[in-house]
């Protein structure tokens, strides 16, 4: 494994002019912060998670635990007029506006931080590409930089441009990029990135699909003077051939847009990791995207991407090896684009345990050990994988355990799979008959009964394939790739104190196989020309119990609390309410089902004072807002909340009061003090 330099001398503070504030801050916590500003009153929101170490932290400390339940509604925006309905994505709060994307088109939006009025918006034409683009409506935020003091927002689009506008107006910044030959394009602020890739495509359609198709859905990271731009192929049950392209990434100058560099996902001859890709499946198959969202450390020039696996979730029979860099964290020189390290988390990937969640920087005090610079990546499987920053190696030690062989023909998984020693799994992994529902004698006797269908087994139990199943319907993955640990519920961290929470649910996945060419059958535009020799099948989801109550035992959703410097739980608690139709069910009558969780894993941002997240009441339609210790996760109040939220939360400072943002489908909810009303003339 590469080694880097040894990081260099802190330079951020005299560079970008930070607060006395947010300068004894990060002495304290040692975390990355790069940019942000922290005065009296103001506290920014720099990144998609709130500062470079993805932290989704703020220190904003005027919401208390004694006045949290004066919270209310300051303001409502609402996307629906520009087609909004996911809601994915976490504003940035940044010299005073609040920037934002809504809509399949990803329409970039300016908003006062104090009324919610929009300020400007600005999208780019339609293309047959964006059209085309399944992750249209997927836009997680934007990215920010200063320009000679001006502020400028950078956008990834649905049909991978890299738009540049200047933040004040809106307007594409001039000197950026160069005019795309597409009508309705501008003359400046957009880069065609596809042209960088090294694939021949037509600019207003695309890469054919006989080729591949890419596109993005979280936004590019700007570190120091590049902007790190990752990608997102289709999904890959919604793939039934082998062929696709690689997601590589790409760095582009902040000023110009000019190209910079190319990292290859998938390795050539004689790159780092090529023999990793056995019968030449390098030259022909695709996907290894970093779908998520990225990190960063400024001070030593480095981004920290996680992947996705290869192309075809749940068959990689025509690709065999381990295949990097997929399923990994990759530790890239955002000068050169040359990996400086990286972890493999799942080898050969069949079982889609992309890494979902952006890499947390943290500084651990580890006793014995003194201050560790980590990186922690928090997994579908349940797993927290904890890494030295500059190096790579694990903070403890990981052990290659033995994981159950496929029985489905061609394919040859690999025989062994990474298991971190700590911390403790923070989600149910695998499922036994011990899992199984006892609330009662029959309902156990119910759930035993269905499941004899299903393949149960450990984590990394392999798909099965259509024909000689035994009578099976399709094999348990527990977690499934649903998580654990997922986008929709991003992980979040007090640099202060070095503990990292997660959100997470208990939900396996079921999964066979059947033959390639019956698969593509069902997938309306495919992509790639060689049908596998097997793909994604129906899943054969189990069936409720006739009660329709749960097969598995609770909880149904939590918050794990990991004190990081010792890598141990320091508390684990159900994440909202247990929903009515469990509690109030004649066939557990008379037993106390103890609280389950909703079943959601939670929205979460972590504060000053507490760890606030946002769930639903037990008739599952009623949003509530919850405040805990960040210590023991016991409550500290709770509040009503228009709308059910997910994704990620923000918070942050203007004009001396506090905001904390939430994701209700297309709108956002500002909550605030009355104060913060009052100062904002009643709007």
């Amino acid at each position: 494994m590469k080694k880097s330099n040894q990081p260099m001398k802190s330079r951020w503070a005299a560079e970008y002019g930070v607060g006395v504030l947010f300068a004894a801050f990060c002495m304290l916590s040692g975390t990355v912060m790069a940019q942000n500003l922290v005065t009296d009153d103001t506290i920014e929101w720099y990144t998609l998670g709130g500062d470079y170490a993805h932290t989704r932290y703020t220190p904003a400390a005027e919401i208390t635990a004694e006045n949290f339940e004066e919270l209310e509604v300051a303001w409502e925006w609402d996307g629906s007029s520009f087609g909004g309905y996911s809601g994915r994505s976490t504003p940035t709060y940044v010299d005073g506006k609040l920037f934002t994307v809504s809509g399949p088109r990803r329409n970039v939006v300016a908003i006062d931080p104090k009324t919610g009025e929009t300020l400007w918006s600005y999208r780019l034409p339609n293309t047959g590409r964006w059209e085309y683009s399944m992750r249209a409506s997927y836009g997680k935020g934007i990215a920010y930089s200063r320009i000679n003091g001006k502020g400028v927002v950078y956008i990834s689009t649905p049909g991978f441009f890299l738009l540049a506008l200047d933040a004040e107006t809106g307007a594409p910044l001039e000197g950026f990029g160069g005019q795309v030959p597409i009508d309705g394009f501008p003359s400046t602020g957009v880069v065609d990135m596809l042209a960088d890739l090294g694939h021949p495509y037509d600019p207003y359609e695309g890469i054919p699909l006989e080729t591949g198709y890419i596109t993005t859905s979280s936004p590019p990271i700007v570190v120091n003077d590049t902007i790190v731009v990752g990608n997102s192929a289709e999904q890959g049950y919604l793939q039934a051939r082998i062929e696709n392209v690689p997601g590589d990434m790409l760095g582009y100058d902040r000023t110009t847009g000019e190209f910079k560099w190319k990292f290859n996902v998938i390795p050539r001859p004689g790159e780092y990791g090529h023999e990793t890709w056995e019968n030449d499946a390098w030259s022909y198959t695709g996907d290894v995207s970093s779908w998520a969202p990225l990190t960063a450390d400024p001070e030593n020039n480095l981004v920290y991407i996680p992947t996705n696996p290869p192309t075809i979730d749940y068959y990689g029979g025509f690709r065999p090896g381990d295949n990097l860099f997929g399923t990994s964290v990759i530790a890239l020189n955002t000068e050169t684009g040359e990996r400086v390290w990286h972890y493999q988390t799942v080898k050969h990937d069949v079982w889609n345990y992309d890494n979902p969640s952006p890499p947390i920087m943290l500084d651990l005090n580890i006793p014995g050990r003194g201050v560790v610079q980590a990186v922690a990546e928090v997994t579908k499987q349940g797993f927290v994988y904890t890494f030295e920053r500059f190096t790579g190696e694990p903070v403890w030690p990981m052990e290659m355990r033995e994981v159950p062989a496929s029985e489905v023909p061609g394919e040859k998984l690999a025989t062994t799979q990474p298991f971190p020693t700590k911390p403790p799994p923070f989600e149910q992994q695998g499922i036994t008959e011990d899992d199984l529902i006892d609330f009662t004698p029959e309902l156990r006797r119910e759930a035993l009964e269905v499941m004899a269908s299903y393949k149960m087994g450990p984590l990394f139990n392999p798909p099965i394939h259509d024909e000689n199943r035994e009578g099976l319907i399709s094999s348990a993955m527990c977690p499934g790739d649903g998580g654990g640990a997922n986008i929709y519920a991003p992980p979040t961290a007090d640099p202060t104190t070095g503990f990292l929470y997660v959100a997470s649910a208990n939900a396996c996945s079921w999964q066979r196989v059947i033959p390639g060419e019956e698969a593509d059958a069902q997938i309306d535009q495919p992509t790639g020309t060689t049908f596998a020799q097997y793909a994604n099948g129906p899943r054969g989801r189990p069936p409720r119990l006739s009660s329709n109550l749960p097969y598995v035992k609770p909880l149904y959703s939590s918050i794990t609390g990991y004190n990081m410097n010792t890598g141990e739980i320091a508390f684990r608690i159900p994440a909202g309410e247990t929903p009515d139709r469990y509690r109030n069910h004649p066939a557990v009558e008379g037993v106390d089902i103890g609280d389950t969780g909703s079943g959601r894993a939670p929205s979460m941002v972590t504060t000053a004072n507490m760890l606030v997240y946002a769930s639903v009441d037990g008739d599952g339609n009623t949003g509530l807002l919850y405040a805990i210790d960040k210590q023991t996760g016991e409550e500290l109040g709770r509040i009503e909340i228009p709308g059910q939220v997910r994704y990620g939360m923000s918070s942050w400072m203007h004009e001396g009061h506090q905001y904390i943002i939430l994701q209700a489908g297309p709108k956002l909810v500002a909550m605030a003090l009355p104060a913060a009303q009052a100062s904002a003339g009643g709007h």
